[in-house]
Formats: C-alpha cells, sequence, structure tokens
C-alpha cells in the first residue's frame, strides 16, 4: 500500500476509535504532504522516498523539540512530541542495524572504486542510490569516512 493510502486509512481508523492524539498527528502529516505537494507545482506530486523525506524531517524536528522541552522543564509536552514521533515513525521503513550499514558502506566503496576521503561523494552517492530509504545518511558518513581512512 502506498503512503499516501496508508495515511488516509490510518486516519479513518483513528478517527473511529477516537484516538484524538493519532488523529491530530495523523492530520498534521497530511497538511504537510499537501503543503510538499503544493511547493512541488507545476511538477508532479511528492514520490515516495520524497514522502519519507518529508516525514523524516517531521521525526527530527520533534526530536529535537523533545530535547529542548526537557531542558527546559516541560516533559508534558516533550511527551507529546514523543508520541507524535512514534506516530510518524511508524510510517518510515525499518532502518538499517549497525552491522547492515557497516556492509553497505564497504559494498558501496567497492562500488565507487574510492581510495581516499576525497572519494567520499562517490560512496555517498552510491548509498543514497541504494539505500535511501532505510540508511540514515547522518550516522553513514562517520562509516564512509572511517572506511576511507579519513
Amino acid at each position: 500500500m502506498e503512503l499516501r493510502e496508508r495515511f488516509t486509512a490510518e486516519l479513518k481508523t483513528a478517527m473511529l476509535a477516537k484516538d484524538a492524539p493519532r488523529v491530530g498527528t495523523l492530520r498534521m502529516v497530511t497538511a504537510k504532504l499537501k503543503d510538499a505537494d503544493i511547493a512541488t507545482r507545476p511538477g508532479p506530486p511528492l514520490d515516495e522516498a520524497g514522502i519519507v523525506a518529508m516525514l523524516r524531517g517531521m521525526a527530527k524536528s520533534r526530536r529535537e523539540s523533545v530535547e529542548m522541552y526537557r531542558q527546559g522543564g516541560r516533559p508534558e509536552l516533550a511527551e507529546k512530541e514523543e508520541a507524535e514521533i512514534a506516530v510518524i515513525e511508524a510510517f518510515l521503513p525499518r532502518q538499517m542495524d549497525e552491522a547492515a550499514m557497516g556492509a553497505a558502506v564497504r559494498d558501496a566503496v567497492a562500488e565507487a572504486g574510492a581510495t581516499t576521503v576525497k572519494d567520499m561523494g562517490k560512496v555517498m552517492a552510491a548509498l543514497r542510490a541504494k539505500h535511501a530509504a532505510s540508511l540514515d545518511m547522518a550516522k553513514a558518513g562517520p562509516l564512509v569516512k572511517a572506511a576511507l581512512g579519513g
């Protein structure tokens, strides 16, 4: 099932279950998706990869908010943000674990024929092309750098 269809189906289910926090989060996600689609006009709407990137950005901004709320002594707001993160992450593909990420980095280094840190861009591009949905590029960067001796 496509992500757009999943959002709609999950929203209906949450509404029927009267799960107000989940309904609110799903409405926020669909509103953000509509905004992103409008921003891509006159071109086509966001594809699955674009939607995944949008969801990752939403989760990341909420994680930053959780940290700030905890520092500011607002645990109730931090808990609300954490609940939203859980709903958003349910739609994201599973992330690679450390071992799988290491193997993907080694394969990309070999595929790109990279030997020095100067080739890091080629390796990152190869990783993005093959594993964009399941690989956290922020975590992959240091692994690539280490694999290239940097």
